[in-house]
């Protein structure tokens, strides 16, 4: 997809899909989890919901709209954040990029093949404090 077409569709997200999906992310079902991260500016806690899978003693996020996002900046700036997954509460701490594949490897199968035809590229490891 074209960059300008792609930064549409996050803005979207960003001020519609996102409010919605809020509300049934971090709950029992689904690959949707609730990420908790403060502003490296502006001091003031967010919450968007992410796609994020459990891994290794943590979680993979599966970064949709690539690397250049502000909530991954500001995960990297604290050193973490708080992931709200399936009615549990985490502290996340380490975030480092993985290899595709290895992070592709954290989800099933139906969504893994999901995520490649929509092309993702970009998947964010964190370890959990728990």
């Amino acid at each position: 997809m074209k960059q300008a077409l792609l930064d549409r569709i996050r803005i979207i997200n960003k001020h519609v899909t996102n409010k919605l999906m809020i509300h049934i992310a971090g709950k029992r079902f689904g690959h949707f989890a609730i990420l908790s991260h403060t502003g490296r500016k502006s001091g003031k806690l967010y919450r968007i919901p992410v796609v994020a899978e459990p891994f290794q003693n943590g979680f993979v996020i599966a970064l949709t709209y690539g690397k250049n996002v502000d909530w991954y900046k500001n995960v990297a700036a604290k050193g973490g954040g708080a992931l709200r997954w399936k009615n549990k509460d985490f502290q996340l701490v380490r975030p480092v990029f993985i290899d595709r594949e290895i992070g592709l490897t954290a989800f099933p199968a139906l969504f893994r093949a999901g995520l490649r035809l929509m092309n993702i590229q970009d998947f964010l490891k964190l370890e959990s404090q728990e």
